[in-house]
C-alpha cells in the first residue's frame, strides 16, 4: 500500500464522475476481464480463464499487501471501468529521487476516448506522485501500443529510454 492517499476519491472525466479507490479481492473478476480486453496482453495470456484466477489472485495479494505497491480500480455506475498499478521506487540517481513506477494501465474498450484514462493519469501525476514524494514518474509502454503512445505523449511524458525485458519461466 501507498501511504498518503485520500481514498475514495472522485475523478471527473469528460464522460462524467469516476470514483477511484483501491482494488479489494471482489474486483479480481473485472481486474482480469479489463486486462484481456486488450489484444496485446491477451497474446501474452491474459485471457480471464476461469483456470488462471489463482495465479491473478495470488498478484492481486502481493501487488496490495507489498509496501510502496498499490493497485486502483476506476468505477461509474456501469462497474469497473478502469485500473493501474502504482509503485513507489527508491533510487539513487538524480539526487536519491524517488520514482513513481505505473504499470498495467487499462481503461475498458467500450471507454476508451471517455476522459476516464487522462483523470487516472491525472491524479497519478497531481495527488499520488506528489503524496509519495516522488521527483519523477516513469512507464513503459509495448512498442506496438502507437495509440497509447499518443495519448501519453498529450499528457506530457516524454519517450526518453529504450526499454529492455527478459521474459523468464514462471516461478509459480
Amino acid at each position: 500500500m501507498i501511504d498518503g492517499l485520500e481514498l475514495p476519491t472522485e475523478l471527473a472525466a469528460a464522460s462524467g464522475t469516476l470514483t477511484l479507490r483501491r482494488a479489494t479481492d471482489d474486483d479480481l473478476d473485472e481486474l482480469m476481464r479489463l486486462l484481456s480486453d486488450d489484444p496485446i496482453s491477451a497474446g501474452r495470456g491474459d485471457r480471464a480463464r476461469p483456470e488462471d484466477r489463482e495465479a491473478y489472485a495470488n498478484g492481486l495479494r502481493d501487488v496490495t499487501t507489498t509496501p510502496g505497491n498499490d493497485l486502483f480500480v476506476a468505477v461509474d455506475d456501469s462497474g469497473v471501468i478502469g485500473t493501474f498499478q502504482l509503485t513507489v521506487l527508491p533510487g539513487m540517481a538524480r539526487r536519491g529521487a524517488r520514482r513513481m513506477q505505473v504499470e498495467a494501465v487499462r481503461v475498458a474498450s467500450a471507454r476508451r476516448s471517455s476522459g476516464a484514462g487522462t483523470a487516472m493519469m491525472r491524479w497519478v501525476s497531481d495527488v499520488a506522485a506528489p503524496a509519495s514524494g516522488c521527483a519523477l514518474i516513469q512507464l513503459t509502454s509495448d512498442s506496438a501500443r502507437e495509440d497509447a503512445h499518443r495519448f501519453y505523449d498529450r499528457l506530457g511524458y516524454v519517450a526518453s529510454h529504450v526499454g529492455f525485458k527478459l521474459s523468464l519461466p514462471r516461478a509459480r
